[in-house]
């Protein structure tokens, strides 16, 4: 089944140059050669704007070619950056070492979509196993969102990913360029795979439980559905739905008590950090804290509406890249707090949960350089962020002196 995209009255001239809050649609030509890291980093400063100072210092480890997500390798604490033209490094902290990466699929660039995201599987110690997501051309200008596992080898000075084999599909595939999601997470048991699988940009498939979009999917580790989903009866795709109702997801966590939560871009306002229950409805498009794109009202979350609400909302928008349950103890008071990478207009943003647990409030933001696109802690409690774009930087935080 294919679906065409939504008229201009629904979707302006405007997303042509920017959507969800701010991500960008337009293709931008691919940066040259990634630059050589460094393992001592060249320092960054922040905008004099900030009023409130940071408790981090900033310091810039090379730059990468448009990059969309990083991963942590468990044991070693290098670092895995793709790169939304279909790259991907392997940079090591320790020595400032990047290495290339072969043995990748071919993307459909452009617009929003490319390489996506990359997470290590629950044995990567023992498997070498990874799972990457990207965007897949299909009939004519239509295109998807998949998810594949393969195994990760480095010899020498450079690693490669063999037995690559696509185990999830969007469906259907639509002639749009943006809203593909598709963010991984594992179950904190190691049991579960969970996909967030985006609406393409049409809004009414998030409502629509025979297809995948605009939905939260529980899977097993091979990509098949998992037993204990809450629309398994109906058969197909519909028996890999965990919540739907959802618009465009770029962060997708597990909090220390094992609840997972999805951070979702908003239209015009109405970004969403969310608390993801079992066959929960989040409302898209039906009900949102923020406004189409072309300014008609959509209604906003009531409490008798009968809908999931978001547990904090913005409005002018921060449009969050991914983020982070900060669980270290280098910054001090963070704990169990939502670290935010935002592309708006490059912020980190810090969220707290209320007491409880539905809840949350922003507590502090601090104003980047440039935009940015995904986050992950290190080992040792310390932040690493890349920027968003050509040239983007791959930036480490740690505690300020």
């Amino acid at each position: 089944m294919r679906i065409t995209i939504l008229s201009a009255a629904l979707i302006p001239l405007s997303m042509a140059l920017a959507s969800c809050s701010g991500e960008a649609l337009g293709d931008i030509a691919p940066s040259s050669t990634p630059s050589p890291a460094s393992a001592a980093g060249q320092p960054v400063a922040l905008p004099a704007e900030n009023t409130t100072p940071a408790p981090f210092a900033i310091s810039a480890h090379g730059t990468f070619n448009e990059p969309w997500a990083l991963a942590l390798e468990p044991g070693t604490g290098r670092i895995l950056i793709t790169e939304k033209p279909g790259g991907a490094k392997l940079f090591d902290p320790g020595t400032g070492q990047v290495l290339p990466i072969g043995g990748l699929p071919t993307v459909a660039y452009g617009g929003q979509g490319g390489m996506g995201d990359i997470a290590f599987a629950p044995d990567y110690a023992s498997s070498g196993t990874i799972y990457l997501s990207w965007a897949e051309g299909g009939t004519g200008d239509a295109r998807r969102a998949v998810v594949a596992r393969g195994r990760l080898g480095c010899a020498g000075d450079a690693c490669t990913v063999t037995g690559l084999s696509t185990i999830w599909r969007q469906s259907p595939e639509i002639d749009s360029p943006g809203h593909f999601s598709h963010k991984i997470a594992f179950t904190p048991d190691g049991r579960f795979l969970i996909i967030a699988s985006g609406e393409r940009m049409q809004g009414e498939p998030s409502q629509d439980l025979a297809n995948n979009l605009g939905k939260v999917l529980r899977l097993n580790l091979d990509g098949t559905p998992a037993a204990g989903n809450p629309f398994a009866a109906r058969g197909g795709v519909s028996a890999e739905i965990w919540s739907y109702g959802h618009r465009n997801i770029y962060g997708l966590q597990f909090d220390a008590a094992g609840q997972l939560w999805d951070m979702e871009h908003g239209p015009r306002g109405g970004d969403e950090l969310n608390r993801v229950e079992r066959a929960a409805n989040y409302g898209w498009p039906v009900r949102s804290n923020g406004d189409n794109y072309d300014g008609s009202p959509i209604p906003d979350h009531s409490a008798d509406d009968g809908f999931s609400k978001p547990a904090i909302s913005w409005n002018p928008v921060i449009a969050p890249g991914d983020f982070v349950f900060y669980r270290g103890s280098a910054f001090a008071g963070w704990q169990g707090n939502a670290i935010t990478a935002g592309l708006g207009v490059g912020t980190l943003v810090r969220v707290a949960i209320n007491a409880d647990g539905q809840t949350a409030r922003e507590v502090e933001r601090w104003r980047f350089p440039r935009r940015l696109r995904d986050i992950a802690e290190g080992t040792d409690g310390s932040l690493w962020l890349v920027e968003d774009g050509p040239n983007g930087r791959l930036l480490h935080l740690t505690p300020a002196r």
